[in-house]
């Protein structure tokens, strides 16, 4: 008997072992509220903006060249299905300022949210007619709308943006997706701040959107930028120019502390190191969460680090939960439902190549970091695997569930005790992940992830 019961207790121990050390716990997610902003939700440029912004788009076609007719060229979704691009329905350049993409949101006392556009069309090349701006929206979860309750610009008046700007020699001086690339935001006391990813930067401004500081990025003491940095310049020759921080991978996810003291900017990607490489630990690569002291206008030097589950994963947002845990999207570059993939290894427009795969939202829990500071990940929700048992969703869903098959997901916030809410970006004109044909609407869905908040 005692020879058996070693036996088993060996075997045990075996498969411990054998187990990863991250074993992390699934969740269940339930929806229970699912709203829609329509894809062409267009809102005019202010009357004192320079003419030109009364369209947007005209860069995002033919790379390098200017169309200015409105409407005249088709919008294709290549950024999953990059071997077979599927048309969206809709064309550019756009009548208007698209309210598009939905890049970080933050819930307001009232109930209504701080969400963000993206900085216009993907690149800072492409977006010098988009404007950078914020909106105050309210969904109708029972009627499955979103009210857009008002939008701001931002603006450099008393030029604090310490480059040249698009806008430059304009009274106003309205900041456009030639100048930064807005993806997160934080309201604090009387102000703004957003988490920028050229630079990177964190920007300061008033409630109207008007520039009030402008902060470079440091990482342990040092700076850090990325490729579209203002002070980056190509050599006069070919050869490696050095930078720490990937293009488009600068602030995605950027985080406050409940008591408004501190900022946490998470970077979407690794840092580069001195050999060229992404950081990684034991062959994983992670992400920085950086701490901002918001009266002193610095960086603290203390940092956090985020381990990615898999080489090519970004995160989306990320939103504190209390003064240690938080929660944050982390997602791969694909987009569509697995039910409507390609079949047979087949490359065609008419289906997805590459399906939405990895889509999730952790819980961290920034009081276990271990002693390198990696944070640790108590569990997380699939946003491909979100229970409906009372039909709640709009679009999307089968058998009593519902997909969230988004190639950007960059929105997350606690709503309650019980309650969240997550948006995706919409990447106008250029997704389609939810339906084939047709460009993604902004969605927000509220989900009920007891369980998940209070895991520890």
């Amino acid at each position: 008997m005692k020879s058996h019961l070693l036996l088993a207790t060996s075997a045990t121990a075996l498969l411990l072992a054998a187990l990863p050390a991250s074993a992390q716990t699934k969740y269940s997610a339930t929806l229970e509220g699912h709203a829609i902003l329509p894809a062409m939700t267009l809102v005019p440029a202010p009357a004192d903006a320079p003419q030109d912004l009364q369209i947007s788009g005209r860069y995002a076609g033919p790379a390098g060249q200017r169309v200015d007719a409105p409407e005249s060229v088709p919008g294709m979704s290549a950024l999953s299905d990059k071997a077979a691009p599927r048309p969206t329905g809709l064309s550019l350049p756009f009548k208007g300022q698209p309210v598009q993409g939905f890049s970080g949101i933050r819930k307001l006392p009232d109930g209504s949210y701080l969400t963000i556009s993206d900085n216009g069309f993907g690149s800072k090349a492409n977006s010098p007619d988009a404007m950078l701006m914020f909106h105050i929206v309210r969904p109708d979860w029972k009627a499955g709308t979103v009210e857009r309750v008002s939008t701001g610009f931002l603006s450099d008046p008393d030029r604090k943006v310490p480059f040249r700007i698009v806008n430059e020699n304009t009274p106003k001086r309205y900041l456009t997706g030639g100048d930064f690339d807005l993806e997160s935001v934080q309201p604090i006391g009387d102000y703004l701040w957003f988490g920028e990813e050229f630079g990177p930067y964190l920007i300061k401004t008033d409630k109207s959107g008007k520039v009030l500081q402008v902060f470079e990025t440091k990482v342990d003491g040092k700076l850090v930028r990325s490729p579209d940095h203002p002070a980056m310049t190509l050599p006069g020759a070919p050869g490696a120019v050095k930078f720490e921080v990937r293009r488009s991978k600068g602030f995605e996810g950027m985080a406050q502390s409940p008591d408004g003291r501190f900022l946490y900017p998470l970077l979407e990607g690794p840092l580069m190191t001195e050999s060229g490489e992404m950081e990684a630990r034991d062959g994983k690569r992670f992400l920085r969460i950086l701490e901002f002291d918001v009266a002193k206008g610095e960086y603290t030097g203390r940092s956090f680090k985020y381990t990615l589950e898999a080489p090519g994963n970004a995160i989306g947002d990320f939103n504190m939960i209390d003064a240690s845990t938080g929660l944050i999207i982390e997602r791969d570059d694909t987009e569509g439902d697995a039910a409507q993939a390609c079949r047979d290894g087949a490359i065609k427009a008419d289906c997805f190549n590459v399906p939405a795969k990895f889509k999730r939202i952790y819980k961290i829990d920034m009081s276990q970091a271990d002693a390198d500071g990696f944070v640790k990940k108590v569990g997380y929700i699939d946003l491909m695997d979100i229970q409906d048992p009372n039909k709640v969703a709009r679009a999307g869903a089968k058998d009593g569930k519902l997909t969230f098959p988004f190639f950007t997901i960059e929105n997350v916030d606690v709503v309650d005790a019980d309650h969240i809410i997550v948006g995706n970006d919409n990447n106008l004109p250029f997704s389609s992940g939810r339906a084939l044909g047709k460009s993604d609407d902004n969605e927000l869905i509220l989900l009920r992830v007891t369980d998940l908040l209070k895991a520890k």
